[in-house]
């Protein structure tokens, strides 16, 4: 397992219908790193420097996943639990099986 997982993953709008799951600190730096770059402040700046602070082992994990929470809620961008799970969704019967 790997130890740099967040306990809960968070939930980011990217686009109008679009949400991504960040379960680990490499997530979190991948979409922070994606952030347009003119909109980019000083609640983006701390934040990706919190989340490298973290990878470093220089802060709790903790604390970075909250950093992300917090940007998220100041960007307006923050979803508490998508609409549909993976697991919710019913696969189709038969499994994508073919009979010979």
């Amino acid at each position: 397992m790997n130890s740099k997982m967040f306990d809960r993953p968070v939930y980011l709008k990217e686009r109008r219908e679009l949400i991504r799951e960040i379960t680990c600190l490499e997530d979190a730096i991948d979409f922070l790193e994606e952030w347009p770059e003119r909109d980019q402040d000083i609640v983006h700046d701390a934040t990706l420097k919190t989340c490298y602070m973290a990878w470093d082992s220089h802060k709790p994990l903790n604390v970075a996943r909250g950093a992300l929470r917090s940007f998220g809620k100041k960007k307006g961008i923050l979803v508490k639990s998508p609409g549909v799970q993976p697991w919710m969704v019913r696969a189709r019967s038969g499994g994508g099986r073919v009979s010979a």
